[in-house]
């Protein structure tokens, strides 16, 4: 008889039979309010009308088209729609099925595009668990342990983590640039270094934004050095942070984006963007696979955008966003052990330490647990395990994110 993998631990206990909207339900008939998403995957909320639909209509008409063997109209719309939203320039995708595959994807055009091969990222970053996109991932061992030799070339450089540090944003940002310029002058060559591959916002490592003036160095360094700046949108993108895209909280434009997770309401699909003359210089054979751009998947994606568009989704993330984080800084005053509330939009974290300043993991998995028990889903995230976060469906409302406190300041008090 066969099983599921051992190692496929659930995050809560409960078996979904339905969702509908920011809304689980289990077997039973007990409703969670899920702060969830999917791992931010279902932007619209679970089973949209829209999205429901559009689905439905492709999948009654052609199912699958690989793209190097058909063209299908799907992947056709669906890149004249990405084209209306992405940053000017980046006019040429390539598709995917998931944040992995599109991250080695961006690893290989940039070392095609530069003839360079060093990649550098930041301590905290999650790109992925594929062999070259765990090389580039440092947001916790166990998603590189083991499996050794990784691929050369990944350099790393700190990610201004202020808190982690003690000390405030702008000493943080100092820190991280003058470190990256070390690295770059004594582990990456800059003429040996393809990209700089970047979270707006850190995601399993644990939810902390990007500084703007951290981005926008890094965009400096990049022009100087010729160096390839991608933005890895995985899970910032598609409205989750109040904007668009989670750079665009800065005043930089990058040279290649990667988008997945949020853009089909929980299709598996994803993309780089990158300017033509860019994404021509990938060698032939470089670029293909079997299921990305499939026809429901971009069907999904198509009705996707034009929900975030027709309902103000990115608008409601952000005014959402910032009701949430009022209320947890709330909850945090009333409870010491809560050391840190941050993130941008529908993307916020609540960080657990112990009153000498360390990791509180155990607080944080009570906290956590407690939360499920009383019908709100979570998922925590950092090197620790000690950050509690929350990724509502941009959908969310009002009412919803009240509740959504009120349970959470219930879960806290169980813990402490």
């Amino acid at each position: 008889m066969a099983t599921l993998s051992p190692l496929l631990k659930q995050a809560t206990p409960v078996l979904a039979e339905r969702g509908e909207g920011a809304y689980l339900y289990d077997a039973e008939g007990r409703r969670y309010l899920d702060f969830t998403a999917g791992i931010g995957v279902t932007s619209t909320g679970h089973c949209h009308p829209r999205v429901v639909e559009a689905a439905r209509e492709q999948a009654g008409t052609l199912i699958h088209g690989q793209y190097t063997t058909v063209m299908h109209r799907p992947l056709l719309r669906l890149t004249e729609a990405l084209g209306e939203v992405l940053p000017d320039g980046l006019d040429s995708l390539f598709y995917l099925n998931s944040g992995s595959e599109a991250v080695e994807a961006a690893i290989r055009l940039a070392r095609h595009a530069t003839g360079r091969q060093n990649i550098v990222v930041f301590h905290g970053s999650f790109h992925g668990r594929t062999m070259g996109a765990a090389a580039l991932t440092t947001a916790g061992t166990k998603f590189r342990a083991g499996i050794g030799p990784l691929m050369p070339g990944a350099a790393v450089a700190p990610f201004p983590q202020a808190y982690r540090y003690g000390w405030d944003e702008d000493e943080a940002t100092r820190f991280a640039l003058r470190e990256l310029d070390y690295v770059l002058a004594t582990t990456s060559a800059p003429a040996d270094t393809a990209a700089l591959v970047v979270e707006p916002v850190l995601g399993e490592g644990g939810y902390v934004p990007a500084p703007p003036a951290f981005l926008e160095g890094l965009r400096e360094r990049a022009d100087r050095h010729g160096i390839l700046l991608v933005m890895d949108e995985v899970q910032t993108g598609v409205g989750r942070t109040g904007r668009f895209w989670g750079h665009e909280h800065a005043a930089v434009r990058p040279d290649v984006l990667i988008t997945a997770k949020g853009l089909a309401s929980g299709f598996p699909l994803s993309a780089i963007a990158a300017p033509t003359a860019v994404m021509e210089k990938a060698r032939p054979g470089s670029q293909g696979g079997t299921y990305g751009g499939n026809a429901v998947a971009c069907a999904a994606a198509l009705a996707t955008l034009e929900v975030v568009r027709d309902e103000g989704l990115v608008a409601n993330a952000e005014r959402q966003g910032a009701r949430l984080s009022d209320g947890l800084r709330k909850v945090a005053a009333d409870h010491p052990v809560i050391g840190d509330v941050r993130g941008l939009g529908l993307m916020q974290a609540s960080e657990f330490t112990t009153p000498d300043g360390e990791p509180d993991a155990a607080t944080a998995a009570r906290a956590h647990r407690a939360a499920s028990d009383r019908g709100l889903l979570l998922l925590t995230c950092g090197a620790f395990g000690n950050v509690v976060r929350m990724i509502p469906p941009l959908i969310v409302d009002g009412a919803q994110v009240d509740a959504a406190l009120e349970l959470w300041a219930a879960a806290v008090a169980d813990a402490v």
